[in-house]
């Protein structure tokens, strides 16, 4: 029988800022500002160029969706949906293998 587990508490925003304070030797002031600008720099990056690479977790980019035919799921009648653009995060693959492990091929 598997043994129940207490749930895990999320880190808080403010359990983040406490904990990058404490790596760097900083103010909560001061890591709170870093962490803003890290974010700040993302957005503004990703908005100009059309991508940003968060060094050891991933990417942000910026994709234009094509115009596409769709289905309204209540009537069943077609649609129009219109292009747009969208910001996709793609996780960095040394990023994913350390948080879910690749599965080894089984021996036959």
């Amino acid at each position: 029988m598997a043994t129940k587990r207490a749930p895990q508490k999320k880190m808080t925003q403010t359990e983040f800022v406490k904990a990058i304070a404490e790596v760097g030797g900083i103010t909560n002031k001061v890591a709170k500002e870093v962490i803003q600008a890290y974010a700040d720099t993302a957005i503004a990056q990703t908005k100009k160029f059309g991508v940003f690479v968060l060094p050891g977790l991933g990417r942000l980019k910026k994709i234009d969706r094509k115009a596409r035919m769709g289905r309204n799921p209540a009537t069943g009648e077609s649609i129009r949906i219109p292009a747009k653009k969208v910001v996709k995060f793609t996780v960095a693959k040394s990023c994913k293998d350390t948080i879910v492990p690749p599965r080894k091929p089984r021996a036959k």
